[in-house]
C-alpha cells in the first residue's frame, strides 16, 4: 500500500510528493526544494523514515516542480524521468528562472530514460500507472495507482479548478478534453493529489468544478 507525504515548497507553494510503501522505497515526485531548509526537510523526512529513493519523476517541468531535481540526483545518485516532449520546457528553465527571481537555479539533469505515453512504472511492490494529459504543458504525465485509489495530478486538475494553459505549450480545450478523456473515467473514489493546493477527488470534481 502506497503512504503519500506532501511538502509545499518555494515561492509557488508546489506540492512535492515523496511516495513509498512497506518496501521502504519510495518515489520523489516533482521536487520543488529551492531553498537549503527545504531540501533539508525533504532529506531529513526520508532519513527518519528509513526509505530508499529509486525514482525522480516529473509531471512536468515548470521551474517549480524541477528546482529540486539537481539536489535529488546528486543525493540519491537519481535522473529525471519525465516525457521527452517536456524537453524543451525544462531547457527553458535557466533563460527564464533569474526574470522570475531565481537567480540560484541550480540546473537539472537530463534523463537518461524518458516516460512514454502509457504504461507503468514501479519502485517496491507497487506500480503506478502512466496517463499523459497534456494541455498545461505539452508532455503532462500523472501517475495513477488503482490498488491505492490515488492520482498524482500535476498541474492537470486542482481542488475546483485546472491548470493553467497561457503558457507556452499550453492549449486550454486540450487540457478539457484530457481531464474529462482521461481522468474523469478513474473511479469516483480515487483522491486526487495536486501540483498545488489542497486534494480532492474525481467525483467531487466531476460534480462541483465549474470548468465542466
Amino acid at each position: 500500500m502506497i503512504t503519500v507525504k506532501t511538502f509545499t515548497f518555494n515561492a509557488y507553494s508546489e506540492n512535492t510528493y515523496v511516495l513509498y510503501d512497506e518496501t521502504k522505497e519510495c518515489a520523489i515526485i516533482d521536487p520543488g526544494m529551492y531553498e537549503g531548509f527545504e531540501q533539508n526537510e525533504l532529506a531529513a523526512f526520508i532519513k527518519q523514515e528509513d526509505l530508499n529513493p529509486v525514482l525522480l519523476l516529473n509531471t512536468h517541468c515548470h521551474l517549480d516542480h524541477v528546482f529540486g531535481n539537481k539536489f535529488v540526483a546528486e543525493t540519491y545518485g537519481l535522473k529525471p524521468q519525465f516525457h521527452e516532449g517536456e524537453l524543451p520546457i525544462l531547457n527553458a528553465v535557466p533563460g527564464y528562472a533569474p526574470s522570475m527571481g531565481f537567480t540560484r537555479y541550480e540546473v537539472s539533469p537530463l534523463p537518461d530514460t524518458f516516460l512514454p505515453e502509457k504504461g507503468t512504472i514501479s519502485f517496491g511492490s507497487s506500480k503506478l500507472e502512466l496517463i499523459f494529459a497534456p494541455g498545461h504543458s505539452p508532455a503532462h504525465l500523472c501517475f495513477y495507482s488503482a490498488a491505492d485509489h490515488m492520482l498524482i495530478g500535476g498541474d492537470v486538475l486542482f481542488y475546483g479548478s485546472i491548470g493553467r494553459t497561457d503558457l507556452p505549450g499550453g492549449n486550454h480545450q486540450q487540457l478539457i478534453q484530457n481531464i474529462s478523456d482521461e481522468l474523469f473515467v478513474l473511479p469516483d473514489e480515487t483522491k486526487v493529489y495536486p501540483g498545488h493546493g489542497p486534494a480532492t477527488s474525481i467525483g467531487f470534481e466531476k460534480q462541483h468544478n465549474p470548468f465542466f
